[in-house]
């Protein structure tokens, strides 16, 4: 049965985890773009969106620094995180103890090129699906289903998903580093940003890492295994994310040049 869709009030939250200690490429979230560190232009992004206050949880007074002087909140959380979502629930437990919040937005870091309606089409489907957790996906092209690096979603919809407006809500069955589904069925590129209940994030993180999270290396296996609904709507393209030098190149390449040109 897929996601059954309700409309549900939420308050919500945006959180941006951001630490320093990136294998592939240390120190990335004060890498230079354009002028500006490369965090406080996901911030950015994610302020435009003007569906919930934002916060950067890092682990480095460096990055908080950064965003303080940009007009953001941020807020110090431990080093020793294992994950996104460990640092992201440590974080609003400190801003929010009293549980105000109860839908947190879990944008990445590395997003500089974030659209705007990236996080709001996450509050929407989060608010009309009701589901523990909230994620979106785009269509993969072959080239892109055939990288390991690219995490692949497999998805059953309630009808044809169409990437615009509010979309279809389908439920998240899987995710693979691998070409799934097999034979002729469309492929979807995961997302990872994520629209958590506060409660389900609370139960996520007091979870031991699951054995298909393990295997896979992702996270969102463990939710699943766990019986969480995860919650999927599409999206017409992935933002570009940066991992290595070679993307950073390419983000300030692209960011310098005007819209248009």
């Amino acid at each position: 049965m897929n996601c059954r869709i309700m409309s549900t009030t939420a308050s919500p939250v945006i959180i941006i985890p951001a630490r320093m200690a990136a294998s592939r490429l240390p120190g990335k979230p004060l890498a230079d773009i354009g002028g500006k560190p490369m965090i406080c232009h996901v911030w950015d992004r994610a302020r435009e969106a003007d569906i919930a206050p934002v916060w950067v949880a890092t682990d480095d007074e460096r990055i908080a620094a950064a965003i303080r002087d940009a007009g953001g909140e941020a807020v110090l959380t431990r080093a020793d995180h294992q994950s996104g979502s460990d640092r992201t629930f440590e974080a609003v437990s400190l801003i929010d103890p009293d549980g105000a919040y109860d839908l947190v937005l879990n944008l990445q870091g590395d997003l500089p090129e974030l659209d705007p309606a990236i996080p709001a089409r996450l509050f929407r489907t989060a608010t009309r699906s009701g589901a523990e957790l909230s994620t979106l996906v785009t269509p993969a092209s072959a080239e892109e289903a055939a990288r390991e690096q690219v995490v692949k979603a497999v998805v059953s919809w309630d009808g044809a998903p169409d990437g615009d407006g509010e979309g279809d809500i389908g439920r998240a069955l899987y995710f693979s580093r691998a070409m799934v589904p097999h034979g002729d069925a469309p492929r979807w590129h995961h997302i990872g940003v994520y629209g958590w209940r506060r409660d389900a994030l609370a139960r996520f993180v007091s979870l031991p890492p699951a054995p298909l999270e393990i295997a896979e290396r992702l996270e969102q296996l463990r939710a699943l295994e766990a019986g969480m609904r995860i919650a999927v709507a599409s999206i017409d393209k992935a933002p570009a994310g940066v991992d290595t030098a070679e993307d950073l190149a390419a983000t300030r390449a692209r960011l310098a040049t005007p819209a248009g040109s």
